[in-house]
């Protein structure tokens, strides 16, 4: 099963993800945590994901649906997965049409959201700055809304209340791709 987690910063997708993936034996792949392993790397392109990220903007759609693309070509990956972070654009949306089974939307307010992120930012993440979450929350309102329109036309959306505990949120998510 292909599972995608669509959600703004903070929505609890990578929780919700790793919960998956342990239940459905299938790998969760977080394309913010590829990226901030990319920012780590000591090279050109590291430093530039490494300021696009702690300034708030997403990674180019051309680059991220090549790093994608690469990851998925992997051996762990061929009998499904739970993407977190993917596709965030109308177009990465389209090209990844097969992509998907069911898409899962952690619908959170952007104040809950700001203020679950308030609480974790003593992990010390750069590009969890105040400024960047605003931009990266703007982000998702202008570019990732119209993902959910796409994948709601063609029947796959399933929408979560993002605000309920841990466990109800997973316990939905569960009923709801399994049809129930």
């Amino acid at each position: 099963m292909k599972i995608v987690l669509i959600g703004i910063q903070g929505a609890g997708k990578s929780t919700q993800g790793n919960l998956l993936s342990e239940k459905l034996k299938i790998p969760y792949l977080s394309t913010g945590h590829i990226f901030r392993e990319l920012a780590k790397e000591k090279t050109k392109f590291g430093r530039y994901v490494k300021e696009v990220m702690n300034a708030g903007y997403l990674i180019p759609g051309k680059k991220t649906l090549a790093i994608v693309t690469e990851y998925l070509k992997r051996p762990e990956y061929k009998d499904g997965y739970i993407m977190d972070g993917f596709p965030r654009t109308l177009s990465q949306a389209e090209f990844f049409k097969d992509g998907a089974d069911r898409v899962v939307y952690l619908k959170v307010s952007d104040g809950q959201a700001m203020e679950r992120l308030r609480f974790r930012n003593g992990e010390g993440r750069e590009d969890e700055s105040p400024a960047a979450v605003a931009k990266r929350i703007e982000s998702f309102h202008k570019f990732t809304e119209p993902v959910l329109d796409y994948y709601r036309k063609r029947e796959m959306l399933i929408e979560v209340n993002g605000e309920k505990t841990i466990e109800d949120i997973y316990n939905e998510i569960l009923r709801k791709i399994n049809g129930d």
